[in-house]
């Protein structure tokens, strides 16, 4: 069992009970609207195998009620012995055992629980499978969302929230799926069906083995009060200190570079405080009534209460020794099933969090297709047709009434301070989001109807964004089917086909793995890719931006190459990497300000 399924009073529970400095109370009503929406949400993530955990919780109260049946055998087994070795009529000597009695009650019982094993062991594989399924169905809907999303989704979107709900949210949903329809239904089943027979042995003896239930539960009922709202509050505060944590460690080698380590550390470290504060203001008032409930359900009290009520009960002549025994081992199942039962309970409230937070992930925007048939552009000249885009959550656009036209075969620049507009306008271009109104088309058709677009569109990005595969991989990426004389061609246009020969396996060498490139030899790998896909319409963002001089001059024998014959937008602040365009375009607070036609 995983620490995120366990309940906060389980003493097995790595987590012990989820503390908290006491909830504000503004926040209450909307963490309690949260815990009944991830209730809600859990409950629809679940539907598609709902069937199946419906057949695993059958099999389970199957493999419970089967559990009443060795009990009954020992009970059977003992009056036997007992009865055969006790004098009946004070002689002495006993009346002898009943061997072929025995052996078929022994048979009885060991078939019973062979029964129970193997129905448990299918009912886990059921829901075992079912888990299986939903996580690839949950994993394969997230895929095919995420290839749908605007790509600026990527940027603005924090990577651990990514990471969370295809790893951590999946992995809590799965005790839910794979463990809770079993355990949770022979938890409740079984106890109920051998508290049953108990009573059919003997009322007294079964009362004696629930003696201390009323009890445990009173102090549980204490320490469960608001949970679920305090559950969430504590998801959300651990995804607040994940989060940061994931800023420090990501930023880690800048901040100590430059001696920033203490303010950059203080965020983390803030989130972790209050986190600690809210969990230990939460656990300590409870502590005192857990410990108490736990020691009522402590194996020497349970059987020091019924074992010498029992011997009562016998002195009395009431019930039998075997008896006794029997609803004895049958009270020391309760705190297995009140622990389960918790921990059910302590599952469902983090799964419901996680159930929310993987239905935001599956609802994700996605960009919209206005044509319900692509065509192609006919031509490549590139048109911005009062184009206005606000990025989510923003007062002002980034983008603002913007319209130009890039004619065919030219190479227009795009310049401005930062912070001006260019990278969002030229992204517009390449359909990393669509604009709110406006029309950006390349030949006259809008690149929302373009079919293939990225075969019409290529960039090259300040951050080559080379992946851990072969060098050949990384150049054929946007055309798989390249042959390996193509791909040496578009790395000896690119300038880096002596470098990569020079590396241990050459074209076969592993980025990240195998060997490092330096920042210019990376960017001429991924003008080689850009080459390589020969799109008609290029972007290229500030492609010398952060690399080293002495690279430069090659990246930008590279990317005369790459501009040849092809309509090009250039965006940059350094005035030699416009050096040689068409026309220039000048950008301010999201406005085209100045247009400038060059030699």
């Amino acid at each position: 069992m995983s620490a995120q399924s366990q309940s906060p009073h389980s003493p097995h529970s790595p987590q012990e009970p989820p503390a908290q400095s006491p909830p504000v109370v503004p926040d209450a009503p909307d963490n309690r609207a949260e815990q009944k929406a991830g209730a809600a949400e859990l409950k629809n993530l679940l539907r598609p195998v709902s069937g199946r955990l419906m057949l695993g919780r059958i099999l389970s109260a199957l493999s419970a009620v089967l559990a009443v049946v060795p009990y009954i055998a020992l009970v059977k087994i003992g009056a036997l012995l007992i009865d055969g070795a006790s004098p009946g009529d004070g002689s002495g000597a006993g009346t002898g055992i009943d061997g072929d009695e025995v052996n078929r009650w022994l048979t009885i019982l060991l078939g019973a629980f062979m029964a129970r094993l193997v129905i448990y062991f299918i009912a886990l594989s059921v829901t075992h499978f079912a888990d299986v399924a939903l996580g690839h169905g949950i994993r394969l809907r997230m895929v095919t969302r995420f290839a749908k999303v605007p790509l600026s989704w990527f940027t603005a979107t924090n990577s651990g929230r990514v990471r969370k709900g295809l790893q951590d949210d999946i992995t809590t949903v799965h005790y839910l799926i794979a463990h809770q329809p079993v355990e949770g239904t022979g938890a409740v089943v079984m106890p109920l069906a051998l508290m049953v027979y108990a009573f059919i042995v003997d009322w007294r003896l079964g009362l004696l083995s629930v003696a201390v239930v009323p009890v445990y539960l009173l102090a549980m009922m204490m320490t469960m009060r608001n949970m679920g709202e305090k559950t969430v509050e504590m998801d959300r505060r651990l995804g607040d200190v994940s989060a940061r944590m994931v800023e420090f460690v990501t930023g880690i080698s800048v901040v100590k570079a430059f001696g920033r380590v203490g303010r950059a550390h203080r965020s983390y470290q803030r989130s972790a405080d209050e986190f600690y504060d809210f969990y230990l203001a939460w656990v300590k008032p409870l502590m005192a009534v857990s410990s108490l409930g736990q020691s009522i359900l402590a194996v020497p009290l349970i059987l020091l209460v019924n074992l010498g009520g029992g011997m009562l009960l016998v002195h009395n002549g009431y019930v039998g020794v075997a008896d006794v025994l029997a609803t004895s081992l049958i009270a020391l199942l309760v705190p297995y099933s009140l622990e389960t039962m918790q921990n059910n309970t302590w599952s469902s409230q983090i799964a419901g969090a996680a159930a929310l937070r993987l239905t935001g992930l599956l609802e994700t925007p996605v960009l919209q297709d206005a044509a319900s048939a692509k065509t192609a552009p006919v031509s490549h000249e590139v048109t911005f047709d009062h184009v206005t885009y606000r990025y989510p959550g923003a007062d002002t656009p980034a983008v603002d009434d913007v319209s130009f036209t890039l004619p065919a075969g030219t190479v227009t620049a795009l310049v401005g301070p930062s912070g001006s507009g260019k990278s969002t306008i030229a992204t517009l271009l390449a359909r990393f989001d669509d604009p709110q109104s406006g029309t950006v088309a390349i030949g006259g058709v809008p690149v929302r109807d373009i079919a293939d677009l990225y075969s019409h569109v290529g960039f090259v990005l300040q951050d080559p964004q080379l992946v851990a595969v072969s060098i050949r991989d990384n150049i054929a990426l946007g055309r798989p089917d390249a042959t390996d004389a193509e791909v040496r061609d578009a790395a000896r246009a690119a300038h880096v086909l002596d470098e990569i020969e020079a590396l241990p396996d050459g074209f076969d060498t592993v980025y990240g793995s195998d060997t490092g490139l330096s920042g210019g030899q990376a960017q001429r790998i991924a003008i080689a890719r850009a080459l390589l896909v020969d799109a008609p319409v290029l972007v290229l963002d500030e492609a010398t931006a952060l690399t080293d001089p002495e690279s430069q001059h090659e990246i930008q024998q590279a990317l005369s190459t790459l501009a040849e014959g092809r309509t090009v937008l250039v965006i940059a602040h350094r005035p030699e990497a416009i050096a040689g365009v068409d026309r220039v375009i000048h950008v301010n607070n999201g406005q085209v300000t100045a247009e400038e036609a060059r030699a």
